[in-house]
Parts: structure tokens; sequence; C-alpha cells
């Protein structure tokens, strides 16, 4: 999975401790891959897949909202800040080669939606029922990574 840019996206707040565990697990093991993580740059599920990333020795960016790029949680490796508001998710999905949904939330689900409209793959974690069509579901961090690692690397089935 070296090389590969994984958006790992989900709410930043008021988290039950599974998908924050869920998500610090889903950031470790895909560094520990050699995946870069993207996020959103901000506290609760961006936060712990980030501190996974750092926990593997992995590599995590974080795109803020704002300007301010003291605003990132201190696990994110590099921190961009885009001055775009909530228009950075669009950058967030656009520049990663898969997207991982943990939990769910507005911010969350528009994400969600610029990923399945642009044809970027998904998989989801404890995602609302709505949208649970679409993409892949797993039910576990460990599925999770599993289910990545099928869609970027077919070959090694």
């Amino acid at each position: 999975m070296s090389g590969r840019y994984v958006a790992v996206i989900g709410p930043g707040s008021d988290l039950p401790r599974e998908q924050v565990d869920a998500a610090y697990e889903i950031g470790r093991q895909l560094a520990a891959r050699g995946a870069v993580i993207l996020t959103g740059g901000l506290g609760g599920i961006m936060q712990a897949a980030a501190a996974g990333a750092q926990a593997a020795a992995g590599t995590s960016i974080g795109l803020l909202p704002g300007r301010d790029r003291t605003l990132a949680s201190p696990e994110h490796t590099l921190a961009l800040p885009t001055g775009m508001g909530e228009m950075r998710n669009a950058l967030l999905v656009r520049s990663a080669d898969l997207v991982v949904a943990v939990g769910c939330s507005w911010g969350t689900l528009s994400e969600i939606a610029l990923a399945i409209r642009t044809g970027v793959p998904l998989v989801h974690l404890y995602g609302w029922a709505d949208y649970r069509s679409e993409g892949v579901a797993a039910e576990s961090p460990e599925e999770a990574v599993r289910r990545v690692e099928e869609i970027l690397h077919p070959d090694r089935g």
C-alpha cells in the first residue's frame, strides 16, 4: 500500500469510544502498510486516525478548514491550512486514492457524497443506514483495512 493516500473521515466530536478506537486502529494499520493518512486535521476521528499513523511511524496530513495550522491536532505529521471552510472536504476527497468513513456527521456525509459522486472508492464503518448501500461496508477496523487492500491492490487476492 506504499505510496497510496487514504482519507480517514468522520465526526470531530461527541463520539462513542468504539469509533475513536476504530479510527486509531485503521490509521495505525494503514500507515504500517505504507499508506499516507489524510484527514480534515481536527479532533475526533481525524485525530484518532493521525494518532494511529503516528504510532506506526507513518505520515498523516491534515487539511484544515481554516488558515491557522496551529489548530490541527498535534498527532498530524503535516498540517495544511486551506482557508476553505467546509469546501476543503472536496479537496480532501479528491486528494485520496480511497476514503474510509468511520461514523457519520453532516460534514462526513458531505465527504461521502463527494466520494460517491466522483468515483473515489469508499469503505465505511459505523455509518448511517441511509447511505450504507453505497461503497463497501465493514464491520470492524480489521475488515475495513482488508477491504482497503482488496480495492487498492486487487491483484494480491
